[in-house]
């Protein structure tokens, strides 16, 4: 039987990030600090599951909204005030393991993750944090639709026939491949956060 180890013992969390509806799963495993604030995870969340951070975020457990305080662009979506995402870290709102709590990432095509914490660790010196441990799959494109659309759109991308074919090509590379995940291309840029998310700020 597990034995249950308080959170304030321990300082690294390990958490699954499942893109919701994907069949099979999409996921990334992840170990994080305790003092990783969620604007830093949700950076973290767009390098490994390999989107492009075009688009706004919201995290959302325990009734909190997390994400960018803007009344202007987070109108309209969810309802109560939105916390800032700079200023929360995940020490101030998870307690216990097995909590799952949502990530939505761009609110046009909707991309919902599950977020489980499985465990909680102590510091491990032989490791870089914030790191990826295991995962899935490759995340769908940019501005393909939703889950939905993804899946119809990988069916007619099989049939180079279907009168749609050239018109839903242009939102996947030649590349593209569905089942494409590189872990150690995950950390090596998971190593550059602070350049990236730096980048991201000055809108590079």
């Amino acid at each position: 039987m597990d034995i249950f180890i308080p959170f304030s013992m321990q300082d690294i969390i390990q958490l699954k990030v499942s893109l919701a509806h994907s069949k099979p799963l999409i996921w990334r495993q992840l170990l994080v600090t305790n003092d990783t604030s969620f604007f830093e995870l949700h950076h973290i969340i767009q390098i490994a599951m390999g989107w492009e951070n075009y688009h706004l975020f919201e995290f959302n457990l325990e009734g909190y909204r997390i994400g960018v305080v803007d009344e202007e662009e987070s109108k309209g979506y969810g309802s109560g005030e939105v916390l800032d995402s700079t200023t929360v870290k995940l020490s101030d709102v998870i307690t216990e393991q097995k909590e799952v709590f949502n990530y939505l990432y761009d609110f046009g095509d909707g991309w919902e993750h599950k977020i489980k914490i499985e465990k909680f660790h102590d510091i491990d010196n032989t490791l870089n944090y914030p790191t990826c441990i295991d995962g899935q799959m490759n995340c769908p494109p940019e501005d393909c639709g939703g889950i939905g659309y993804f899946y119809h759109s990988i069916d007619i991308l099989k049939d180079k026939k279907h009168p749609d074919y050239k018109i839903i090509a242009l939102s996947f590379t030649k590349k593209y491949n569905p089942e494409s995940f590189n872990k150690e291309k995950v950390n090596k840029q998971l190593g550059k956060l602070d350049r990236y998310i730096k980048k991201w700020l000055n809108g590079e």
